[in-house]
C-alpha cells in the first residue's frame, strides 16, 4: 500500500488500510455507508482522499455519537 505512489487504491489496499476485509467493503458499498469509490469497468478504485475524507468523518470521541444522539 503506497498512497503516494498513486491517487488511487484498489479493494485490497483499502481493506488492509482500513483493517477490515473486501467483503465488508463490498457490503458497505452496497449500503452507501462506506468510502466513496470509482467505478472502472467492473473494477472498483478507491480515492485515498476520500478513504481519508470518510476516516476523519467517522471519527468518534465516544461509543455513542452517531447522528440524532442526544
Amino acid at each position: 500500500m503506497n498512497q503516494t505512489a498513486s491517487p488511487l487504491a484498489t479493494a485490497d489496499e483499502v481493506a488492509a488500510y482500513l483493517r477490515t476485509t473486501k467483503t465488508k467493503l463490498a457490503n458497505d458499498r452496497y449500503r452507501g455507508i462506506g468510502p466513496k469509490f470509482v467505478k472502472h469497468g467492473r473494477r472498483v478504485l478507491y480515492r485515498w482522499a476520500d478513504v481519508h475524507a470518510w476516516t476523519e468523518a467517522n471519527l468518534m470521541t465516544r461509543t455513542d455519537d452517531r447522528p440524532g444522539a442526544a
